[in-house]
């Protein structure tokens, strides 16, 4: 007699303890352990969208500084200088954002997997996007899909950096070498 339903699958699914020994611990401590550094970089971010850091704000602290370094610096050539700087922050806070995403999406497991990276890098867009939305209500800053796109760029280059580090790093720890004994001259 064969089977009426050749469909299904013979193996039973397993039961929830035995899933639970496969899955990390679940505690909220554990959680915050992961997701700390991650926690407080977004808080950082947050601040630095507001009017303190607007462009205004960060030239009236930068301009004296270069002015004194460079005194025949003319206001174009600053201009330029000031516009690198603020892109350049935009890029270098979302590539520490992007690490600290990807350790709390890791939650303390060993290794690289590409679920772990896309969740990060997906994290670090979405919030690129709604940082720029809270500009956008912010009078001195002004809101831009560009610097969403460099933001999300800072962290595609972090994640990028994590599996070449993962790619190219030892799999394994290197085993210790064996100790050789080495024949002394005394005879017994």
């Amino acid at each position: 007699m064969s089977d009426p339903q050749p469909w299904r699958n013979p193996r039973p699914a397993p039961n929830l303890p035995e899933m639970q020994a496969r899955l990390p611990g679940l505690s909220l401590s554990s959680w915050f352990f992961a997701w700390w550094p991650a926690l407080i970089w977004a808080a950082v971010i947050f601040s630095m969208s507001t009017d303190t850091f607007s462009s205004d704000h960060t030239a009236s602290v930068i301009a004296p500084i270069f002015r004194w370094l460079i005194p025949s610096m003319t206001d174009d050539q600053f201009n330029v200088l000031h516009h690198f700087i603020r892109k350049s922050a935009h890029f270098t806070e979302y590539f520490i954002f992007g690490l600290f995403l990807y350790r709390g999406v890791r939650r303390g497991r060993k290794g690289w997997r590409w679920t772990w990276g896309l969740a990060a890098l997906s994290l670090a867009a979405g919030y690129a996007i709604m940082d720029e939305v809270h500009q956008a209500f912010v009078i001195s800053r002004t809101a831009s899909p560009y610097d969403s796109l460099l933001d999300s760029f800072g962290a595609f280059v972090a994640i990028a950096a994590v599996w070449v580090w993962y790619r190219l790093g030892p799999s394994q720890p290197p085993a210790e070498t064996p100790s050789i004994a080495v024949p002394t001259s005394e005879s017994p």
